[in-house]
């Protein structure tokens, strides 16, 4: 599978189907074929989708351990212009729909539309010391420690405990847009929750989307943190997806 050098990395990156590009921004704690494995096969049948594994994560090398979601909104600029992307479809999770807002604000002209799934675009770190490395240790989380140390081997030389540390730092920290910032994204978007969503929620999404003029919603029925994924209903999220990219591209409303 392909790495390619982008700044300081070693990025590894998949790469599926064929059509105007999709970038599929992960969630921290994953990478990206396995945030996005319900996506997968859906999305490429109608687009050229990459899946890249960010700094500090899955197999995607540097010499540095740290990171943080503004580096890596400028990486995933820089893999664009490595790989001659001129735009893209950004569609985030968690983490990576930090990133995707941060590009929207900061490079809307890459940027051809952008969706996030659980985030409400502000800071908000509560729920962060439960998966710092002493609360894992202490609470005897081994199944989560043995998980992250798999993952991220090439990308922390397996220190799972620096990868969570990196992660708590800047959930602590992002994303750090103001309302004006957002306000300013002028690409098409759609922001997606589930309705039990702890981190983002109805009524967050729904003040996010307030800010962003002529953007969409989706609150998944039943849905956690991660609605996309199997045993939830990825069915439903990607073919409002689906339609929505449709629709961006066209430009109908």
């Amino acid at each position: 599978m392909p790495h390619v050098q982008v700044k300081d990395l070693d990025m590894f990156y998949e790469q599926l189907g064929a059509g105007e590009t999709v970038i599929f921004l992960h969630s921290g704690y994953s990478r990206g074929i396995l945030a996005f494995a319900s996506q997968m096969l859906d999305f490429q049948k109608k687009y050229n989708c990459y899946f890249p594994d960010f700094r500090g994560h899955g197999r995607t090398r540097c010499e540095s351990l740290a990171w943080s979601t503004p580096q890596i909104a400028d990486d995933i600029l820089a893999f664009m212009d490595e790989q001659d992307i001129p735009t893209a479809h950004l569609i985030g999770y968690s983490l990576g729909a930090n990133v995707g807002l941060y590009l929207a604000v900061l490079h809307p002209e890459r940027v051809t539309s952008l969706t996030t799934i659980g985030t409400s675009g502000f800071c908000d770190p509560a729920g962060v010391e439960q998966f710092e490395p002493e609360w894992l240790i202490a609470n005897d989380q081994q199944d989560m420690i043995d998980q992250m140390t798999e993952r991220h081997a090439e990308a922390h030389r397996g220190d799972w405990q620096a990868h969570m540390r990196e992660s708590a730092q800047d959930w602590r920290l992002y994303p750090q847009l103001t309302p004006d910032q957002l306000g300013g994204i002028s690409c098409p978007a759609l922001f997606i929750t589930g309705e039990h969503d702890p981190f983002a929620g109805e009524e967050r999404v729904k003040h996010l989307a307030s800010l962003v003029a002529g953007s969409a919603y989706l609150v998944v029925p039943s849905g956690s943190h991660r609605p996309h994924m199997v045993r939830e209903n990825p069915t439903l999220v990607n073919d409002t997806i689906l339609q929505f990219l449709a629709s961006a591209v066209s430009g109908v409303d």
